[in-house]
């Protein structure tokens, strides 16, 4: 017999009444469903989805086709690809109470519903469940730490396997038997591994390049351990580092660092931001760096939340997110360096041993 998180739920339906009161909410994110019931299928093209209204048992949509088990504290209903959805749902949704619809719902889902009226009206209700999400309880927060520690471990292996002529794509093809080795499932993320001018993109896929003299090379790695991801980046040097590619390694190592003492409970995401951002300004590189500073991290390596200059809402203990600021000049160069951080209630743990030192790789 299996359980719903019922924690969970209530503080769920405790952030949708004061989104909008009276109101219900139908999660259909499988993650989402899964960190409320601990029910996790992918379901492609097919529905899936779970029902919260306060004062009701929750109600678990699931299709035949993906076998789940009885609950003790939760309804199940079972319907097969030949069953009129909207039916099914209309038969649980509330007609009279406004109904809160993920940012996962399908549109194809969801029109027919409004279409035959199933509910009073229909908004937005993520952000219900995407803060709970974000403070992650005391389980949680361990299996982040061993996340991790994982993660710090595989990141000291990658050294060795850089030598002269090797190319990115082979250095990336071993990493999967690393975590393996570890007890993950598998990567948070497909791993990027770049040399020289390719650590110019952020988000640079491995490729044929073969490594050359005197480069950078930039790993950003995670892998997902008992369902929670790890995500860090560091960026290395192959043989004597020119010039500049050592001076923007001090500017963002720099501007990790001031971000992350920043970190505390009531602080402003926007600050945290503008805490590394100021650090590059300073240095003249501010067009280089590209991209927010963070995003919220758990069960998914990339969360609702992010550590940005658009975001002026408060950092609460509980929450994890990344610190990765980074300079990027194209055709030449680039480094990020990446943790991950806690939030305590005195300030940030940061998740990542891995030294910030720079590192030059023998050759």
């Amino acid at each position: 017999m299996a359980f719903v998180h019922q924690n969970r739920i209530d503080s769920v339906l405790s952030r949708l009444e004061a989104l909008r009161p009276g109101a219900q909410l139908l999660v259909t994110d499988p993650w989402s469903i899964f960190y409320l019931t601990g029910f996790y299928a992918e379901m492609y093209e097919r529905f899936s989805g779970v029902l919260l209204r306060a004062g009701s048992t929750p109600v678990i949509f699931d299709n035949a086709l993906y076998p789940i088990d009885e609950y003790e504290n939760a309804e199940v209903v079972v319907f097969s690809d030949t069953d009129d959805l909207s039916d099914v749902l209309m038969r649980s949704i509330d007609p009279t109470r406004p109904l809160g619809i993920d940012a996962q719902m399908r549109s194809g889902f969801l029109i027919p519903l409004q279409e035959r009226g199933a509910a009073a009206s229909y908004f937005l209700g993520s952000g219900a469940v995407a803060a709970t999400r974000a403070i992650k309880d005391a389980r949680e927060q361990e299996l982040m730490r061993a996340s991790s520690r994982i993660n710090d471990a595989v990141m000291a292996q990658l050294p060795a396997l850089v030598h002269a002529g090797v190319t990115e794509r082979e250095v990336a093809s071993q990493l999967l038997d690393l975590y393996a080795a570890q007890g993950c499932e598998g990567f948070s993320f497909a791993p990027i591994v770049s040399f020289g001018a390719n650590a110019a993109d952020p988000h640079h896929e491995p490729d044929a390049t073969a490594l050359g003299d005197d480069q950078v090379v930039l790993f950003d790695i995670g892998g997902q351990y008992q369902g929670y991801c790890s995500d860090m980046t560091r960026t290395f040097f192959w043989g004597e580092p020119d010039a500049e590619s050592s001076r923007i390694y001090d500017v963002v190592r720099a501007a990790n660092e001031a971000a992350e003492r920043m970190v505390r409970p009531g602080v402003r995401f926007c600050d945290i931001d503008r805490a590394a951002r100021s650090v590059i300004e300073d240095a003249g590189y501010g067009p280089y760096f590209t991209h927010r500073l963070g995003h919220s991290i758990g069960l998914q390596d990339h969360e609702p939340g992010d550590v940005s200059l658009a975001n002026e809402a408060l950092v609460e203990s509980g929450m994890t997110f990344s610190i990765e600021p980074g300079i990027y000049l194209p055709g030449r160069t680039g480094v990020r360096i990446e943790d991950l951080v806690l939030v305590g209630e005195e300030g940030a743990e940061v998740l990542n041993s891995f030294t910030h030192e720079p590192t030059r790789i023998d050759r």
